[in-house]
């Protein structure tokens, strides 16, 4: 512990609102409590609840940092009673419920994932809470078996660029939507059947002429929910993650729901228990983790910028003119 400075450089949102209100303060480093460790982080992930948070609509839940960034990977330099097998000098990759735009950021070990083999911190960065999300939610929740057919919607974000891949390696059909040729080719090349873009294609017709959809994973929410159920298969899965557009609609039929025997469910991954969270990574650990070692998974990097600029990744990630991840470099 004697080498670890006492403040460090973190990003904070000053004031909620734009992209300008992130700026760099000085804060202490934190201590690990309980069942924690310390890490340095090397890279941090942007990630859509970041967004929300700086434009003061998500919260930190109680006990959690309000510094932004869920996941992280860097170097564990501190233990906190009952850390677990981890050793100081381990490099680890970690989802966190906040903090993670720092150059030291506190985890709950058993929410720490080794480094896969042959990826760099960076990289290593980039697919853990896409990866917690995209298991949660397609696999856990939705319950996608081989044989099936998946869609998602925003396959050339990160959630859908991890979410394509996996279904696909898993053995289900992939379908994704995504907003122009560019995009629509990625997700085609991830391993998508096809991709639609849903500027000048209507996702519920070319679903229709491939047999529709057994689980669909959607953050964009508003009129896509009731087109959503218009593209399900009996039996479908609806899995709701995050509303780009409103969460509200003035018209819903839920008839469908009933004649089809439809399940609607939906989570948030921030506000669960650390006992949830490492379920989740149990699985990765055993069925996701090998995908990444092999090859058959592979991260999907689009920019990363010193941890300076995260007022610049905000603006990026808010264009929607990436593709894959955006990443922060906290050593910069």
């Amino acid at each position: 512990m004697s080498d670890i400075p006492a403040t460090m450089t973190a990003i904070e949102i000053e004031a909620f609102g734009p992209p300008e209100g992130l700026k760099a303060a000085s804060r202490p480093v934190p201590t690990p409590g309980d069942g924690e460790v310390l890490v340095q982080v090397s890279h941090a992930g942007v990630n859509r609840p970041d967004v929300q948070q700086r434009l003061g609509g998500y919260p930190p839940p109680p006990g959690a940092s309000d510094i932004p960034g869920l996941e992280i990977a860097g170097t564990i330099v501190a233990l906190g009673p009952n850390a677990g097998d981890w050793k100081i000098g381990d490099e680890t990759c970690a989802l966190v419920s906040g903090g993670g735009y720092a150059e030291y950021c506190t985890a709950p070990a058993p929410q720490c994932l080794a480094i896969p083999k042959g990826y760099t911190l960076e990289q290593a960065a980039s697919v853990v809470e896409t990866s917690y999300t995209v298991w949660a939610n397609v696999f856990m929740r939705g319950h996608l078996k081989a044989g099936e057919t998946f869609l998602v919607h925003g396959g050339s974000s990160g959630i859908g660029t991890m979410a394509i891949q996996l279904a696909k390696a898993f053995g289900a059909r992939v379908f994704a939507t995504a907003g122009s040729a560019e995009k629509c080719k990625v997700c085609e090349d991830l391993g998508a059947e096809r991709a639609i873009n849903y500027r000048d294609e209507d996702f519920v017709a070319v679903m229709k002429q491939f047999g529709r959809a057994d689980v669909i994973l959607d953050m964009v929410g508003g009129p896509y929910i009731q087109r959503n159920l218009d593209c399900l298969n009996i039996e479908g899965r609806l899995c709701q993650i995050a509303f780009l557009q409103p969460p509200m609609v003035e018209k819903f039929n839920f008839l469908k729901m009933l004649t089809l025997r439809l399940t609607l469910t939906g989570s948030t991954l921030r506000p669960r228990t650390v006992a949830q969270k490492a379920e989740i990574a149990g699985d990765l650990k055993a069925k996701v983790w090998p995908l990444l070692e092999s090859g058959a998974v592979k991260p999907v990097l689009f920019k990363t910028f010193p941890m300076a600029e995260a007022a610049s990744a905000h603006a990026l990630m808010e264009s929607s003119q990436h593709i894959g991840k955006i990443m922060l470099d906290c050593r910069a």
